[in-house]
């Protein structure tokens, strides 16, 4: 399979296509035919080495994209050939608090991203795709989304009438954006560009 590998730190110039083996499906996990994924800021430190942690390299970059799935292991009860879905930014969490999460499974480093054709997900490191959304629209959606989401609704617990603030236009400030409005919750929204 074709997939591009961040081979050092220092930039984009640093990413390579390469061939790979097809990965096979572990008993608890599935491959799925990436589809569109989706670059975070988190994604262009990373290649350009000014990330605050460092990662065995090669690595295929970016943590967030949709695909379908076109193989699962023996003990997969969760997802079957055919499902479209998103990976998750923390594998293996699932619920609890954030300091559940474990840092060693980020996808995009340190596991290997979803700039690739095919990639192997642990069962519990996926969620359907909304059905609603193109591809390209649903690979936003791990990382980004999910930030702002969290920050809004949980953390913030943002209540109908408040008015929300977004500091830049990036990828979390707009999906606060979007998510505070289609909710209902804000009746105003404002983005400061900095």
């Amino acid at each position: 399979m074709k997939a591009i590998e961040l081979q050092s730190p220092g930039g984009i110039d640093n990413l390579m296509m390469v061939e790979r083996p097809t990965p096979e499906p572990g008993r608890q996990e599935m491959i799925v035919r990436v589809k569109a994924t989706a670059l975070n800021y988190r994604d262009v430190e990373i290649a350009r080495g000014s990330y605050h942690t460092t990662f065995p390299l090669p690595l295929v970059p970016l943590s967030d994209g949709v695909g379908e799935v076109v193989a699962v292991g023996s003990e997969v009860s969760r997802f079957k050939v055919g499902d479209r879905v998103c990976g998750t930014f923390w594998q293996r969490w699932v619920g609890g608090s954030f300091a559940m999460a474990e840092p060693s499974y980020q996808r995009g480093g340190p596991i290997d991203g979803l700039l690739s054709e095919f990639a192997r997900l642990d069962e519990q490191a996926a969620v359907i795709a909304p059905a609603q959304l193109s591809d390209v629209e649903a690979a936003t959606l791990p990382c980004a989304a999910v930030t702002a989401w969290h920050a809004l609704f949980t953390e913030g617990k943002l209540k109908p009438g408040e008015t929300v603030l977004s500091l830049g236009t990036g990828g979390v400030s707009l999906f606060a954006v979007q998510l505070a409005r289609a909710a209902g919750r804000a009746r105003h929204c404002y983005v400061e560009q900095r």
